[in-house]
């Protein structure tokens, strides 16, 4: 495989949702997303402009009603919009729980987002846009208007078929202003992910950010690469899930665990990484947990700590590294739930350490944000 850099493209996370988070109110205020209003008791009114359309919905994960809408294994719901006399489409929800949401309009069958509000992801094929409930302090982790570190983009040339993999790289506050190296985190995307899930719908550059500026994780570099096997390589924004089921198989190639080496010394070769002993660590969800745990098998004593949040496990993935810790996440709800159980008896039975995180909930990101929140405490101390 011949790696290589591209110009180094830096940014600040935070401009792409300054726009819409230029302040963390106190409670009782309106908070103001584009078209979408959070109101002092945490209820939500959306509202959407379209004189002409005869029936308009809004799409969101949180409580609206009973209806369901399949969109990933997130809890989505719709609820029909009434029009006022000016065109305007309204609809506003109970008082929600703190977190971050994510909303579109359907309007006679076509799928909109918010466009006033530029803070939006992609959910499958699909562009919803984005707002924030606050309340809790996990909530907050989820927003910076004033990133102290830096994102890095990255590429490198693909195995086959003359694809580049991608790569995002966050360096901590002051990293450019020392000489200091730096532990590294790598962080896997699951099925139908790519390098910016984590930064689009995990919000890991905020939280991590956040810990590191208030002392409650240790300054390191986290690493987020496109770890698809090579069939799904720089996928588009188009492509649906079907396409990354049809080709589950191929992740047993082990095509990103094989070249990781690679990324690891050219990464190495451009930044400042840690030599020192334990300052390697790897973390993933769902697929991308299944990778991290093959990735800790496969390369003995390179990672000190291994992150599992709902992984994809069989006993394939059990440790033969007795000496590294594993960290796992999973929701009662979850589809791997039982499977992950069994995984977990069987490290008891093992003897590995290893510290075993349950909450309520299922194989959603609200989930898979707090395991990161945690397991992003324990490194490097």
């Amino acid at each position: 495989m011949i790696i290589k850099k591209l110009n180094k493209v830096t940014y600040n996370i935070s401009i792409l949702f300054v726009l819409s988070i230029l302040t963390f109110p106190l409670f009782g205020q309106e908070r103001h997303f584009g078209n979408t209003v959070v109101n002092p008791d945490r209820s939500t009114t959306f509202r959407f402009e379209d004189s002409t359309a005869k029936h308009v919905k809004v799409i969101c994960d949180c409580y609206l009603q009973k209806e369901s809408v399949t969109i990933e294994d997130e809890d989505y719901r719709s609820a029909k919009m009434k029009k006022d006399e000016t065109g305007i489409w309204t609809y506003t929800t109970p008082p929600l729980t703190s977190e971050v949401y994510t909303y579109m309009f359907e309007a006679d069958g076509k799928n909109h987002r918010d466009p006033k509000n530029p803070d939006s992801i992609r959910v499958r094929r699909d562009k919803m846009s984005v707002f924030f409930v606050n309340g809790v302090p996990q909530t907050d982790l989820y927003q910076s208007d004033n990133l102290h570190g830096r994102v890095d983009t990255l590429v490198f040339e693909s195995i086959t078929g003359g694809k580049n993999r991608g790569i995002l790289v966050y360096t901590p506050p002051h990293y450019a202003e020392n000489n200091e190296s730096y532990p590294v985190l790598y962080l896997l995307h699951g099925l139908n992910g790519n390098e910016y899930s984590w930064t689009e719908r995990g919000r890991a550059v905020e939280i991590l950010d956040n810990l590191i500026s208030t002392g409650k994780a240790q300054p390191m570099i986290m690493v987020l690469p496109d770890a698809n096997p090579e069939q799904l390589v720089a996928q588009k924004e188009d492509v649906g899930l079907m396409k990354n089921i049809l080709l589950y198989t191929t992740w047993d190639n082990l095509d990103f665990e094989k070249c990781f080496p690679k990324i690891d010394s050219f990464l190495s070769d451009h930044y400042r990484f840690s030599e020192s002993p334990n300052s390697r660590a790897v973390a993933g969800l769902s697929a991308g947990a299944k990778q991290s745990a093959n990735l800790a098998n496969m390369y003995d004593s390179t990672f000190s700590a291994i992150g599992l949040f709902s992984p994809a496990v069989t006993n394939k993935q059990l440790p033969n590294d007795q000496y590294s810790y594993y960290w796992i996440g999973v929701g009662s709800k979850d589809i791997f739930y039982h499977r992950i159980e069994k995984f977990h008896k069987k490290m008891q039975q093992m003897g590995i350490h290893h510290t075993m995180f349950k909450s309520a909930g299922g194989h959603i990101w609200r989930n898979w944000r707090v395991y990161f929140t945690e397991f992003s405490q324990t490194l490097f101390k």
